[in-house]
This record gives C-alpha cells, structure tokens and sequence, in this order.
C-alpha cells in the first residue's frame, strides 16, 4: 500500500482534464499547484494562453514558481534560466553564450486550457473533453464562482458527498433538506462511458430568508428536479429546475492534489434573481461545503474503498455504487483504494 499522499496506479488518471485553479487567479505571476502528487507552476503566456510545467528547475530544482514571466518566457528566480512554453531551457545567463543551451536542460510541460472560468491542466493526452455546458458560455446566464474548497480527503470522497442524496436533511437541515421528509425517491443510473447520468425529483427544504439562492414560488413541500451528468473522474454537471422557465447550473469539480487532498471548484449558473449580489450565493456554498467538510474528513479510509464489499451499500446509494464500478472499471480507481474487505 502506498503511503499517504502519494497516488499509485493512476496512468489513466493523469490523460483526464483536472482544475487547478480558477483562471482568475492566474494573471502575470506563475503560480504553483499540485496535481496527482506531482507539483506544478501555472502561468500565462505573452497572449494569456494559460501554460503549465513541472514547478521544478532542471538546474537545482527550485520552484520554478518563485520566478517570473518575461515575454513569452518563465524566468526561475535563483539563477536567471529561461524556459519556453514547451518546457525547453531557452537561455543560461551565466554562460558567454546564454543561448547554448544543452538538449537535457528542460522540465516537463503538460497541456492546460481555460474553460468555464477555470484553469484545467491533463498529464498525459486526455481520453476525453471537459462536458459540455453551453449555460455558462452564452452570455445570458449569471455567472457566480464559489471556493476553492481545500479538503482533507482524496478527491471521490468529495465527489460522492457532492452526489449523495440521502445526507441532505440531516447534515443541511432547512438549507437542503428537510428531516421531515428524509425518503430518498426511486432513481436510476445509467453509465454511458465515462459519464453517469440521472435525475431526481425530491422534496427540499424551503427557500431559506438567510440565502434565498433557489427558485421554487409553490406553496406548501417544495420540489426541486435536478438532472445529473458525473464526468469521471471528478466533475459534475447539475441542471436544477422548478418545473417553470428558472433553471441553475451547478458546474463542479474537484483537485486530486494529492491521494489525501482535494480543492473543490464551484461555477454557478442561473437565468434568475440577477440583481442579486454574487456573495449571497457565495456565502450559501460556504455554508454548505463547510457542513460537509466535518463529515467527509472525518470518513474512514480516507480514500474511497472501491471495493463495493468494503462498504453497506442501499437502492438509495445506486449512485455510489455505480461510481466505484465504472471508476474500477476505466481503470481510473488508485490501487491502494482496492481490495479493502468488510470486517
């Protein structure tokens, strides 16, 4: 078994498009991040293309990310050498002829693009596109980010409790859920590669005065539809609608950073309320994620188990269990998450 914090087994999981940061964070200074245990300097080109390569300086290994960008170039802070887009050392100032440079004088560089406010980073060639979320991209919707949400836990544990359906009532009491009305609806899952699709129509909690974030008018138990798409490894899209012309697009995805870290991204879409300030909403999925973050850290094995033995699994849970089998089965499952047995 590997140790904490390093991942094992993930050759599929480094050819998926991962977020590591919202691209508004990403302006004219490198930035660090880390991804599947492997540390990482983001940065912008001379035309704001993002860029991403190994925060390691081939020279003596300092963080490339304490640099700079001069032109279209990353400076590294200890001893001047430049580095291009491709990773390649372009220039050593200590020699007489800085542009003499030897072929093995350069890092890693990965392939990053911007998309729904966000900086995704792939490994290795991707297997698959980010989905596809034209809500976020036509410019009619209101548009709200929420996070980063840094968490103690490896990166499905996130995506589970973001999908679980029987936790709402109890850990997000008139916010979410309602402990009068906990049934969980009958729902079915269906896999299509990838992607795990499924809906439920389920009661929910009134519209909170502290965050009136949702939509439902009707008088007496609200019900709110929500429409799922899982995009394996780690992002959700969630379309929710009241039966009326309203709808919200929850666009969210998760970090592995490490086999025991996860940072959670949130954009919102909606087509209402759009006089209303970005912190009601903001301050709404703090709230929420801050319940959640006590529960899932405190989950033993930290890891998912994605041997579905190692865990009580009920016709509510179909989602989990789906999860773990495709995971399992894309090969996208850490190795030392398998094989763990019921006691």
């Amino acid at each position: 078994m590997s140790s904490p914090g390093v991942f094992a087994n993930l050759t599929a999981q480094r050819a998926c498009w991962h977020p590591v940061a919202f691209a508004s964070e990403i302006t004219d200074r490198p930035a660090h991040a880390d991804l599947l245990g492997e540390p990482l300097v983001v940065w912008r080109g001379a035309d704001g293309t993002p860029r991403a390569m190994s925060d390691l300086c081939v020279h003596r290994g300092t963080a490339l990310s304490l640099g700079w960008v001069k032109g279209d170039e990353l400076v590294c802070a200890y001893h001047g050498w430049r580095y291009g887009a491709d990773g390649r050392c372009t220039a050593i100032p200590q020699k007489e002829d800085p542009a003499a440079v030897p072929a093995k004088a350069r890092v890693a560089a990965y392939r990053a693009q911007e998309r729904y406010g966000l900086i995704w980073v792939a490994l290795d060639e991707p297997r698959w596109p980010l989905p596809e979320v034209p809500e976020l991209e036509d410019g009619e919707w209101i548009i709200v980010p929420a996070g980063p949400y840094r968490w103690r836990c490896d990166a499905a544990r996130q995506v589970e409790n973001f999908t679980d359906f029987g936790h709402f009532p109890w850990v997000h009491p008139g916010l979410l859920g309602d402990p009068e009305r906990p049934v969980v609806p009958p729902y079915q899952v269906e896999t299509d590669g990838h992607v795990l699709r499924y809906q439920i129509v389920r009661p929910e909690a009134p519209n909170s005065d502290d965050f009136p974030v949702f939509a439902n008018e009707q008088a007496g138990p609200p019900e709110r539809r929500s429409r799922y798409e899982l995009h394996l490894p780690y992002t959700i899209v969630l379309r929710l609608g009241w039966g009326g012309q309203r709808g919200m697009v929850y666009f969210f995805a998760s970090q592995p950073v490490a086999a025991d870290q996860c940072v959670g991204y949130v954009v919102i879409g909606r087509n209402y309320n759009t006089d209303q300030p970005d912190r009601v909403i903001q301050e709404f999925e703090d709230t929420i994620f801050g319940q959640d973050q006590v529960v899932v850290e405190s989950q033993r094995p930290e890891r998912v188990p994605f041997d579905l033995a190692a865990e009580l699994h009920l016709k509510f849970d179909a989602v989990a269990v789906a999860y773990r089998k495709t995971m399992r089965d894309l090969g996208l499952a850490a190795s030392d998450a398998i094989g763990i047995t019921a006691k």
